[in-house]
């Protein structure tokens, strides 16, 4: 049984991957209308990873007890001003999302839910390898910098990239 104070962080959570994915869908969108159909590909792959890491911790909410719930989202950014800016937005939000999911392991041993904390090592998991990628792709992209040939290959080659979780979310 969850607490009521792991019910109110969880359902936070829940808001912030749902949010995660609308981020993930605006820069597809963005980089589609910009010729980028590489990025724009990743970007919506992303988009849907982003939900099942939602629909994750929905369905775990309500299995122990819970009442996991739909929220109003915060609308993303809908303009980049670059393709850098783009994924400096990307790293940073990475950056916050482990920040949260930490913060929710940190509850989870305070009020010794186990059960909890166990679940969460899967997200900790996947925050790392988040943040790995987005580091790597923001690497790669300062290393272009202006020349638009890189940036014609670096859209071919981000399509066969990605770092694949070991463990796919059941829902």
């Amino acid at each position: 049984m969850l607490s009521e104070k792991m019910q109110n962080a969880l359902n936070k959570q829940i808001r912030i991957e749902a949010e995660s994915s609308q981020i993930y869908l605006a820069m597809a969108s963005w980089a589609e209308q910009k010729g980028l159909e590489g990025v724009s590909q990743f970007m919506y792959k992303q988009s849907d990873e982003e939900r099942m890491h939602m629909l994750k911790l929905f369905k775990f909410v309500n299995e122990r007890g819970g009442y996991a719930k739909v929220t109003e989202l915060s609308a993303p950014a809908l303009e980049f001003g670059s393709i850098t800016e783009m994924f400096n937005t990307l790293y940073n939000h990475e950056l916050f999302v482990s920040q949260s999911i930490n913060e929710l392991v940190h509850i989870a041993l305070e009020e010794r839910d186990y059960a909890t904390h166990n679940f969460l090592q899967w997200y900790v998991a996947e925050q790392i390898e988040e943040e790995a990628q987005a580091k790597t792709i923001l690497d790669k992209i300062n290393l272009i910098g202006d020349d638009k040939g890189g940036l014609y290959l670096f859209d071919n080659d981000i399509k066969q990239f990605s770092v694949v979780s070991s463990i796919m979310p059941q829902v």
